[in-house]
Formats: structure tokens, sequence, C-alpha cells
């Protein structure tokens, strides 16, 4: 019978060994936004429709959960309109980075490392700029 002594393998780097970078959370914040709005944004589509095929009184309550009786948005209307704005423009800064990154360019350290930071200053400017848009049209 064949004796099975343990084999030395290779160990996988442990998250520990990882210097934390602006790249890293560019990374992980693309993937969170854009899971995050196709996730957020699915289920209020649904459940818009359904409450529009349902019948004014369903669609008002629709509404009325994210606006007050004025039309106005509520504290959850806002809520939700800024943190889909800004996943939005966040995933969307994020895709032209890796857009740019797949040609080969923005590979050396400090020109990734200004990137994936531009990628999160300019999501916040962008999102202030539409909202400050939004409002000031009110």
């Amino acid at each position: 019978m064949a004796s099975h002594r343990p084999v030395a393998r290779p160990l996988s780097p442990h998250l520990s060994i990882w210097k934390w970078g602006p790249h890293m959370l560019v990374s992980i914040l693309h993937r969170a936004t854009g899971d995050g709005m196709a996730v957020v944004g699915t289920i209020l589509f649904v459940w818009w429709l359904a409450a529009l095929a349902a019948g004014p009184a369903e669609y008002d309550q629709f509404v009325g959960l994210f606006t007050d009786a004025s039309g106005k948005l509520n504290p959850l209307g806002y809520l939700f309109g800024i943190g889909l704005t800004l996943s939005f423009f966040q995933h969307m800064a994020s895709g032209i980075r890796h857009f740019v990154l797949d040609t080969g360019a923005g590979f050396e350290l400090k020109t990734n490392k200004l990137w994936a930071q531009s990628t999160m200053i300019v999501s916040v400017v962008l999102t202030i700029a539409y909202w400050a848009y939004l409002l000031a049209g009110k």
C-alpha cells in the first residue's frame, strides 16, 4: 500500500501581504457599483412597472415613497437618487479608466494611482454638479 505523505504545495498569497492602494479600491468599487446599479435599478424598474400597471392608487403610493405631498423629493428619494447617480458616475469613470488600460497605457505605478484617484474625485464632482443643476432648475 502506498503511503500518502503531505505534499508541500505553494501557498496562495494572503490579503495581508498586499498593500492596499487606490487601484484596488477602484476595482472593487467598479464591481460593487455595477452590481448595485443592476440590482437596485432592476428592482425599482420592475416595481415602477408593476405600480404603473396596477393603477393610479398604486402608482401614487410608489411615487409617494420617494416624494412628499408637494412632489419634491423626500430624504429617501434623495438617498436613492444621489446614491444611484454617484454609482453611475463612479462606474462610468472607472470603465473609462479600464478602457484606457486595455489599450496598454497607464500601467506605470504613479499614472495608475493618479487615474484611480481621479475616478473617485471625478465621480463625486460630477454627482455634485449634476444635482446642483437639477436643484437649481426648481
